[in-house]
Protein backbone atom coordinates (compact mmCIF):
# COMPACT_ATOMS: atom_id res chain seq x y z
CA UNK A 1 0.00 0.00 0.00
CA UNK A 2 2.69 2.11 0.64
CA UNK A 3 4.54 1.63 -2.30
CA UNK A 4 1.13 2.44 -4.34
CA UNK A 5 0.45 5.94 -2.66
CA UNK A 6 4.69 6.68 -3.13
CA UNK A 7 3.92 5.81 -7.01
CA UNK A 8 0.92 7.80 -7.10
CA UNK A 9 2.52 11.17 -5.36
CA UNK A 10 5.39 10.84 -7.87
CA UNK A 11 2.59 10.54 -10.92
CA UNK A 12 0.94 13.82 -9.26
CA UNK A 13 4.37 15.66 -8.96
CA UNK A 14 5.19 14.82 -12.33
CA UNK A 15 1.66 16.33 -14.20
CA UNK A 16 2.44 19.24 -11.64
CA UNK A 17 5.67 20.07 -12.71
CA UNK A 18 6.31 22.57 -15.91
CA UNK A 19 8.62 22.11 -18.75
CA UNK A 20 11.62 24.31 -18.13
CA UNK A 21 10.95 27.62 -19.88
CA UNK A 22 12.24 28.28 -23.79
CA UNK A 23 14.21 31.56 -22.72
CA UNK A 24 17.13 32.09 -20.14
CA UNK A 25 17.04 34.88 -17.54
CA UNK A 26 16.34 36.25 -13.74
CA UNK A 27 13.20 36.35 -12.03
CA UNK A 28 13.03 38.82 -9.06
CA UNK A 29 10.28 38.79 -6.11
CA UNK A 30 10.08 42.55 -6.21
CA UNK A 31 8.96 42.21 -2.49
CA UNK A 32 11.65 40.42 -1.18
CA UNK A 33 14.15 41.12 -3.68
CA UNK A 34 15.22 37.32 -3.45
CA UNK A 35 15.69 35.32 -6.93
CA UNK A 36 12.54 33.05 -7.15
CA UNK A 37 12.62 29.57 -9.87
CA UNK A 38 9.93 29.47 -12.65
CA UNK A 39 8.41 26.93 -11.45
CA UNK A 40 8.06 28.64 -7.59
CA UNK A 41 6.44 31.85 -10.27
CA UNK A 42 4.45 29.71 -11.84
CA UNK A 43 3.08 28.26 -8.05
CA UNK A 44 2.30 31.85 -6.96
CA UNK A 45 0.73 33.53 -10.07
CA UNK A 46 -1.87 30.12 -10.15
CA UNK A 47 -3.30 31.23 -7.12
CA UNK A 48 -4.17 34.57 -8.24
CA UNK A 49 -7.49 35.39 -9.57
CA UNK A 50 -5.98 37.95 -11.90
CA UNK A 51 -2.42 38.59 -13.44
CA UNK A 52 -1.10 41.17 -15.68
CA UNK A 53 2.08 40.25 -17.85
CA UNK A 54 3.65 43.30 -19.26
CA UNK A 55 5.73 43.06 -22.02
CA UNK A 56 8.26 44.95 -24.72
CA UNK A 57 6.40 44.48 -27.03
CA UNK A 58 8.98 44.19 -30.32
CA UNK A 59 10.73 41.37 -27.75
CA UNK A 60 10.39 37.75 -29.34
CA UNK A 61 11.49 36.16 -25.92
CA UNK A 62 8.69 37.73 -23.72
CA UNK A 63 6.21 36.22 -26.59
CA UNK A 64 7.78 32.93 -25.73
CA UNK A 65 7.86 33.37 -22.49
CA UNK A 66 3.94 34.10 -22.35
CA UNK A 67 3.18 31.51 -24.73
CA UNK A 68 5.19 29.00 -21.43
CA UNK A 69 3.42 30.55 -18.95
CA UNK A 70 0.04 29.78 -20.35
CA UNK A 71 1.01 26.32 -21.12
CA UNK A 72 2.71 25.88 -17.50
CA UNK A 73 0.06 27.84 -15.47
CA UNK A 74 -2.79 25.14 -17.48
CA UNK A 75 -0.85 22.62 -15.62
CA UNK A 76 -1.51 23.83 -12.55
CA UNK A 77 -5.28 24.69 -12.56
CA UNK A 78 -7.95 25.10 -15.43
CA UNK A 79 -7.45 28.74 -16.86
CA UNK A 80 -10.73 30.97 -16.91
CA UNK A 81 -9.94 33.42 -19.69
CA UNK A 82 -6.76 35.30 -21.79
CA UNK A 83 -6.93 39.22 -22.37
CA UNK A 84 -5.49 40.69 -24.92
CA UNK A 85 -4.49 44.48 -25.54
CA UNK A 86 -4.12 44.03 -29.41
CA UNK A 87 -7.59 42.12 -29.95
CA UNK A 88 -10.32 44.92 -29.71
CA UNK A 89 -14.16 44.87 -29.77
CA UNK A 90 -15.13 45.04 -33.23
CA UNK A 91 -12.77 41.27 -33.39
CA UNK A 92 -14.55 39.50 -30.53
CA UNK A 93 -16.84 38.26 -33.15
CA UNK A 94 -14.40 36.85 -35.45
CA UNK A 95 -12.02 35.47 -32.44
CA UNK A 96 -15.71 33.89 -31.14
CA UNK A 97 -16.60 32.69 -34.46
CA UNK A 98 -12.74 30.84 -34.89
CA UNK A 99 -12.93 29.11 -31.55
CA UNK A 100 -16.23 27.32 -33.07
CA UNK A 101 -14.62 26.10 -35.93
CA UNK A 102 -12.86 22.61 -36.13
CA UNK A 103 -9.89 23.74 -37.19
CA UNK A 104 -8.18 26.68 -37.58
CA UNK A 105 -8.50 28.57 -40.45
CA UNK A 106 -5.33 28.76 -43.12
CA UNK A 107 -5.11 32.85 -42.96
CA UNK A 108 -5.87 32.76 -39.26
CA UNK A 109 -4.53 36.76 -39.11
CA UNK A 110 -7.10 37.61 -41.89
CA UNK A 111 -10.24 35.63 -40.02
CA UNK A 112 -9.41 37.77 -37.18
CA UNK A 113 -8.56 40.96 -39.05
CA UNK A 114 -5.75 41.00 -37.25
CA UNK A 115 -4.05 44.66 -37.15
CA UNK A 116 -0.77 44.60 -39.49
CA UNK A 117 0.63 47.17 -36.14
CA UNK A 118 1.10 44.02 -34.20
CA UNK A 119 3.29 41.44 -35.17
CA UNK A 120 2.09 38.57 -36.32
CA UNK A 121 5.20 36.31 -36.49
CA UNK A 122 5.30 37.16 -32.66
CA UNK A 123 1.85 37.11 -31.36
CA UNK A 124 0.55 34.17 -33.32
CA UNK A 125 1.69 31.46 -31.54
CA UNK A 126 -0.12 32.95 -28.03
CA UNK A 127 -3.14 33.48 -30.50
CA UNK A 128 -3.01 30.09 -31.99
CA UNK A 129 -2.54 28.12 -28.64
CA UNK A 130 -5.56 30.37 -27.02
CA UNK A 131 -7.65 29.44 -29.82
CA UNK A 132 -7.26 25.88 -29.25
CA UNK A 133 -8.15 26.19 -25.71
CA UNK A 134 -11.39 25.94 -23.78
CA UNK A 135 -11.09 29.16 -22.08
CA UNK A 136 -12.45 32.45 -24.16
CA UNK A 137 -9.92 34.60 -25.69
CA UNK A 138 -10.96 38.27 -24.85
CA UNK A 139 -10.70 41.58 -26.71
CA UNK A 140 -9.31 43.81 -23.85
CA UNK A 141 -8.90 47.23 -25.91
CA UNK A 142 -10.72 50.21 -27.46
CA UNK A 143 -12.01 49.86 -31.11
CA UNK A 144 -10.64 52.99 -33.36
CA UNK A 145 -13.53 54.65 -33.53
CA UNK A 146 -13.82 54.79 -29.74
CA UNK A 147 -10.18 56.41 -29.73
CA UNK A 148 -10.99 58.58 -32.26
CA UNK A 149 -14.13 60.09 -29.85
CA UNK A 150 -11.97 59.73 -26.91
CA UNK A 151 -9.20 61.97 -28.75
CA UNK A 152 -11.69 64.47 -29.82
CA UNK A 153 -13.68 64.60 -26.28
CA UNK A 154 -12.45 63.02 -23.52
CA UNK A 155 -14.57 61.60 -21.13
CA UNK A 156 -14.20 61.94 -17.25
CA UNK A 157 -12.01 59.57 -15.37
CA UNK A 158 -13.22 58.44 -12.72
CA UNK A 159 -10.99 57.32 -9.51
CA UNK A 160 -8.75 59.33 -7.41
CA UNK A 161 -5.65 56.61 -8.22
CA UNK A 162 -5.55 57.56 -11.79
CA UNK A 163 -6.88 61.38 -11.34
CA UNK A 164 -3.75 61.77 -9.28
CA UNK A 165 -1.41 64.13 -10.66
CA UNK A 166 1.86 62.06 -10.21
CA UNK A 167 0.37 59.36 -12.73
CA UNK A 168 -0.71 61.83 -14.88
CA UNK A 169 2.81 63.72 -14.87
CA UNK A 170 4.33 60.38 -15.54
CA UNK A 171 2.25 59.10 -18.32
CA UNK A 172 2.72 62.78 -19.98
CA UNK A 173 6.52 62.57 -20.03
CA UNK A 174 6.51 58.61 -21.43
CA UNK A 175 4.18 59.25 -23.86
CA UNK A 176 6.16 62.56 -24.85
CA UNK A 177 9.46 60.12 -24.58
CA UNK A 178 8.01 57.28 -26.89
CA UNK A 179 6.79 59.98 -29.55
CA UNK A 180 10.41 60.96 -29.37
CA UNK A 181 8.92 64.73 -28.60
CA UNK A 182 7.36 65.19 -31.94
CA UNK A 183 4.11 65.90 -30.42
CA UNK A 184 2.90 69.27 -29.90
CA UNK A 185 2.06 69.92 -26.22
CA UNK A 186 -1.21 70.79 -27.28
CA UNK A 187 -2.20 67.46 -28.14
CA UNK A 188 -0.62 65.86 -25.10
CA UNK A 189 -3.89 66.08 -22.75
CA UNK A 190 -5.65 64.49 -25.98
CA UNK A 191 -3.25 61.46 -25.47
CA UNK A 192 -3.21 60.81 -22.61
CA UNK A 193 -6.69 60.55 -22.72
CA UNK A 194 -6.13 57.86 -24.89
CA UNK A 195 -3.78 55.74 -22.66
CA UNK A 196 -5.76 55.90 -19.67
CA UNK A 197 -9.11 55.07 -21.33
CA UNK A 198 -7.25 52.50 -22.67
CA UNK A 199 -6.43 51.05 -19.27
CA UNK A 200 -9.75 51.95 -17.58
CA UNK A 201 -10.73 49.48 -20.60
CA UNK A 202 -8.68 46.69 -19.58
CA UNK A 203 -8.92 47.22 -16.07
CA UNK A 204 -13.03 46.96 -16.97
CA UNK A 205 -12.43 44.06 -19.30
CA UNK A 206 -10.19 42.11 -16.88
CA UNK A 207 -12.34 42.65 -13.90
CA UNK A 208 -15.55 41.41 -15.98
CA UNK A 209 -13.58 38.18 -17.40
CA UNK A 210 -14.15 34.85 -16.13
CA UNK A 211 -11.31 33.74 -13.44
CA UNK A 212 -8.84 33.10 -13.12
CA UNK A 213 -7.85 35.67 -15.79
CA UNK A 214 -4.42 36.47 -17.76
CA UNK A 215 -3.68 39.85 -19.57
CA UNK A 216 -1.22 40.56 -21.65
CA UNK A 217 -0.31 43.75 -22.14
CA UNK A 218 2.45 46.61 -23.02
CA UNK A 219 4.47 47.10 -19.92
CA UNK A 220 3.05 50.77 -19.51
CA UNK A 221 0.04 49.28 -19.26
CA UNK A 222 0.43 46.79 -17.07
CA UNK A 223 2.83 48.73 -14.34
CA UNK A 224 1.39 48.80 -10.92
CA UNK A 225 1.87 52.35 -10.30
CA UNK A 226 0.63 54.03 -13.31
CA UNK A 227 -1.74 51.53 -15.42
CA UNK A 228 -4.49 48.51 -15.30
CA UNK A 229 -3.89 47.79 -11.43
CA UNK A 230 -4.87 51.40 -10.18
CA UNK A 231 -7.69 51.22 -12.62
CA UNK A 232 -8.74 48.06 -11.43
CA UNK A 233 -8.95 49.31 -7.21
CA UNK A 234 -10.75 52.53 -8.79
CA UNK A 235 -13.36 50.33 -10.12
CA UNK A 236 -14.02 49.17 -6.93
CA UNK A 237 -11.89 45.87 -6.94
CA UNK A 238 -10.75 44.87 -3.12
CA UNK A 239 -7.38 44.13 -4.26
CA UNK A 240 -5.15 44.97 -7.59
CA UNK A 241 -3.98 41.75 -9.72
CA UNK A 242 -0.71 40.35 -9.75
CA UNK A 243 1.68 42.34 -11.92
CA UNK A 244 4.19 40.23 -13.34
CA UNK A 245 6.81 42.59 -15.95
CA UNK A 246 8.58 40.96 -18.59
CA UNK A 247 11.58 43.32 -18.93
CA UNK A 248 15.17 43.69 -20.50
CA UNK A 249 18.75 43.15 -18.70
CA UNK A 250 19.23 46.98 -17.06
CA UNK A 251 15.90 48.15 -17.46
CA UNK A 252 14.87 49.39 -13.37
CA UNK A 253 12.06 47.51 -11.90
CA UNK A 254 10.86 48.24 -8.13
CA UNK A 255 7.84 46.69 -6.17
CA UNK A 256 6.21 50.04 -6.72
CA UNK A 257 5.49 48.83 -10.32
CA UNK A 258 5.20 45.04 -10.35
CA UNK A 259 5.39 42.34 -7.86
CA UNK A 260 7.52 40.04 -9.87
CA UNK A 261 10.13 40.57 -12.63
CA UNK A 262 11.64 38.16 -15.18
CA UNK A 263 14.82 39.77 -17.01
CA UNK A 264 15.42 38.66 -19.99
CA UNK A 265 18.25 39.46 -22.52
CA UNK A 266 18.50 43.02 -24.28
CA UNK A 267 17.59 42.95 -28.16
CA UNK A 268 19.93 45.36 -30.02
CA UNK A 269 18.56 48.83 -29.95
CA UNK A 270 16.64 50.48 -32.84
CA UNK A 271 16.67 54.02 -33.76
CA UNK A 272 12.76 54.47 -33.75
CA UNK A 273 12.61 57.84 -33.38
CA UNK A 274 14.39 58.04 -36.67
CA UNK A 275 11.80 56.21 -38.43
CA UNK A 276 9.46 58.44 -36.53
CA UNK A 277 11.24 61.49 -38.04
CA UNK A 278 9.84 60.80 -41.62
CA UNK A 279 6.19 61.18 -40.78
CA UNK A 280 4.71 64.46 -39.99
CA UNK A 281 1.48 63.22 -37.86
CA UNK A 282 0.42 60.37 -35.37
CA UNK A 283 -2.91 59.73 -35.68
CA UNK A 284 -4.05 58.77 -32.06
CA UNK A 285 -4.90 55.20 -32.78
CA UNK A 286 -1.47 54.44 -34.58
CA UNK A 287 1.72 53.79 -31.93
CA UNK A 288 5.28 53.47 -33.12
CA UNK A 289 6.81 49.90 -32.42
CA UNK A 290 6.93 51.24 -28.89
CA UNK A 291 8.89 49.40 -27.29
CA UNK A 292 7.85 49.72 -23.65
CA UNK A 293 10.99 50.00 -22.06
CA UNK A 294 10.56 50.79 -18.29
CA UNK A 295 12.73 53.42 -16.80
Amino acid sequence: MRLILILALSVLTACQSTAPPPVDGQILDLHSGRAITPQALIERLARAPRVVVGEQHDNPDHHALQLWLLQALAAQRAQGSLLLEMLTPHQQPRVDAVRQLPALPTDLPGALDWSPGWDWSLYGPVVEFALTQRYPLLAANLDAAEIQRVYRQAPDLRGARANAASVKDQLLEQIRQSHCGLLPESQMPAMLAVQQQRDRRMAERLLAAPLPALLFAGAWHGRKDVGVPLHVLDLGASEAPIVLMLAEEGSEMTSVMADYVWYTKATPPQDYCAQMREHSAFPPDKKRPDKSRVK
